[in-house]
């Protein structure tokens, strides 16, 4: 099916950083929003692997995925993350990412992780921006079983299986990437961090998805964005998967994604 699908990498400019960037052209597209991947706090265009094709073939719709800054081939960091990074890159980067992209219509937002907490803050910050969010795994708190995972995932990182496992997609920026991801979570400062407040602006359709063995996360998650957001509301809660749905319930992710978007008007 993702065979189907052309495409293109290129690099822009945003929020005065070199972003790399790729498009995704369906044989046959659709007029329609774009769908615009917003990955993982540790992840990157290659990460998301087949999924983005895959969803851009079945829904006929074209799509963007780019990695932030710090992230893949893009500009690397030179200074540790704010405390609110999530809602920098929400409200400066991912609109200057869009225009640069000539994207002009409100996309439908698909973000993992951090990425979908930067989809939900942009909805809320820009009410008549997106089209939809499917935000998976998202934060909008931060938990004690978040904190325990990240430290789970910096003992993989400091005995190596979990480095060598980044290089492969971040090359040189892995260093950099992995500890601001790491230390800006688990910083003092950061441990009271939440954006349940900013949710009640969102007044686009949100399908919201969760692993039930989700590492980093509670139910309490999916639950405080579904009672916070305003407009309309899917639960998709996944038994027998952990952090990443649209890889460890692949089949699923693209099924229930594509009747979301197919009950949209455009």
């Amino acid at each position: 099916m993702s065979q189907n699908v052309r495409r293109h990498s290129f690099e822009i400019r945003a929020a005065g950083r070199r972003l790399r960037a790729e498009r995704l052209s369906p044989a046959g597209a659709l007029s329609g929003p774009t769908l615009v991947f917003l990955h993982e706090g540790l992840g990157s265009i290659g990460q998301w692997r087949r999924f983005p094709a895959e969803l851009c073939a079945l829904t006929g719709l074209p799509g963007l995925l780019y990695e932030r800054w710090g992230f893949g081939h893009s500009e690397g960091l030179d200074r540790p993350r704010p405390d609110d990074y999530l809602e920098r890159e929400a409200r400066e980067s991912l609109p200057q990412v869009l225009a640069a992209c000539a994207i002009a219509d409100p996309p439908i937002l698909f973000g993992h992780s951090d990425g979908a907490s930067i989809a939900l803050l942009f909805a809320a910050a820009y009410p008549q921006g997106a089209r939809a969010v499917i935000s998976e795994s998202a934060h909008v708190f931060i938990e004690e079983v978040c904190l325990s995972g990240i430290g789970v995932a910096r003992d993989a990182y400091e005995q190596g299986e979990l480095r060598k496992g980044l290089e492969r997609y971040h090359g040189a920026n892995t260093e950099t990437l992995f500890r601001g991801w790491c230390d800006t979570w688990l910083r003092p400062s950061r441990r009271h961090w939440n954006v349940e407040a900013e949710l009640p602006r969102i007044v686009c359709p949100t399908l919201i998805v969760q692993g039930e063995d989700d590492e980093y996360a509670t139910r309490a998650q999916v639950d405080a964005i579904a009672a916070g957001v305003s407009g309309p509301t899917r639960i998709l809660w996944l038994p027998d998967c952990a952090h990443v749905p649209h890889h460890q319930a692949r089949e699923k992710m693209l099924d229930s994604s594509a009747q979301f978007i197919e009950q949209l008007s455009f």
